[in-house]
């Protein structure tokens, strides 16, 4: 080795490499495809950029994920801005990436179709699984800006078709950074507050790009996870959002939604007026057909000859009252031919009678004696004629 060779450290080296090329390649655009796309713990984004012959690590500081209005995905081809820098503990170079792009609308429509696939698979999208939306509800939450257009088209119509209903707004930013988190925030904010029917969530119209918030992930879980149904109405009425899929009712725009959620008052008017008519001629048909009752049994003999039916009554009633005095009668005849009858054979035995004939009759305390055999000598009896007792004394 010479002895006029400059000997450098590692560090040295790397070191005058990292000036080179961080002062040489600053403020460039790269065009590649992600691939290992991480998201640290840390909120930093660890990803590799690659075309077919070549690799080139990158990083996506906190600070600047979060100005991203989509999820980058492996697949995706995108364009990344930024800086060369090295990173010396390893000794590779990589590209700070300032602001990360997918490389024209197609590349966000493939991260769409991906996700759609996938959720698709895990059942989000179940028609089983979708909420029925309640037919008059009391309180109705929404999830939108609090200074877009979306709020104003809301209210507007919802207290021109059913004022009494109340409406509770949780406000949210619908695009940029951070947007998706807030959505889905109020989304589970709202169940577990409870106190809604309903829930609308959506935005205004725009580009794909100012739309994309409806179409992450995370929206999507917080919307297959609402016990609460939910309407979503995000401005756009050809295409469709991840959030359509999964919501329990898809409205093409805020005011859409504004007309399904709610009746027309004056439609609740000419179901109560239609009621009312039918009730009214079913009472009306009621009515004339018992005065028709009415007037056929004012018009019969019956009623009109109240009379005459007292008087037939009456003369079956002497009749019967004849006819009966006549069974009593004779029967009382029979009566008295029986009685009499037995009078005379009571009296044909009367004893009374055969002592006026000439008899007596002997008697011992008071009882007829029959036989003579049973009189003892003294014994004081009594004789009975028809007139009279004789006392006397057997000797």
């Amino acid at each position: 080795m010479a002895n006029n060779l400059t000997v450098l450290s590692v560090t040295e080296l790397t070191r005058t490499i990292k000036g080179v090329l961080e002062a040489r390649f600053s403020n460039l655009a790269v065009q590649g495809e992600i691939s290992n796309c991480k998201l640290h713990s840390s909120g930093h984004l660890y990803f590799t950029l690659k075309d077919e012959h070549a690799q080139l690590q990158a990083v996506m500081w906190r600070s600047r994920v979060g100005n991203l209005f989509f999820t980058p995905q492996d697949g995706m081809n995108v364009i990344a801005r930024g800086n060369i820098t090295v990173y010396e503990v390893r000794g590779v170079y990589q590209i700070d990436v300032v602001q990360l792009r997918p490389l024209g609308i197609g590349e966000l429509q493939l991260a769409f179709e991906r996700l759609k696939q996938r959720l698709a698979g895990e059942g989000l999208f179940d028609v089983e699984r979708k909420k029925p939306l309640p037919p008059y509800p009391r309180r109705i939450g929404i999830v939108t800006s609090s200074t877009g257009a979306a709020i104003k088209d809301i209210v507007n119509i919802i207290s021109r078709r059913f004022p009494a209903v109340e409406l509770i707004l949780c406000p949210v930013k619908v695009q940029g950074v951070g947007a998706a988190e807030e959505i889905a925030t109020a989304i589970r904010d709202f169940n577990r507050y409870g106190k809604i029917d309903v829930m609308i969530v959506g935005r205004g119209g725009g580009s794909l790009e100012d739309l994309w918030a409806f179409n992450e992930e995370v929206v999507a879980r917080a919307i297959y996870g609402s016990k609460i149904p939910v309407i979503s109405a995000v401005g756009h009425e050809i295409d469709f959002t991840i959030a359509d899929f999964v919501a329990d009712l898809r409205a093409p725009t805020p005011s859409a939604a504004a007309e399904l959620v709610v009746v027309d008052r004056s439609e609740i008017v000419e179901i109560v007026r239609n009621f009312w008519y039918n009730a009214h001629q079913i009472a009306s048909n009621k009515i004339s057909l018992e005065k028709e009752r009415i007037k056929a049994l004012l018009r019969s003999h019956t009623f009109n000859r109240p009379l005459d039916l007292v008087r037939q009554y009456s003369q079956r009633l002497d009749e019967v009252k004849h006819t009966l005095s006549q069974s009593v009668a004779h029967h009382f005849r029979l009566l008295q031919e029986h009685v009499g009858s037995l009078q005379k054979r009571v009296a044909s035995v009367n004893p009374e009678l055969t002592l006026e004939r000439g008899y007596a009759m002997v008697t011992r305390n008071g009882k007829v004696v029959s036989r003579a055999k049973v009189l003892s000598q003294s014994d004081h009896v009594g004789i009975k004629f028809h007139d009279g007792i004789v006392p006397a004394e057997i000797k």
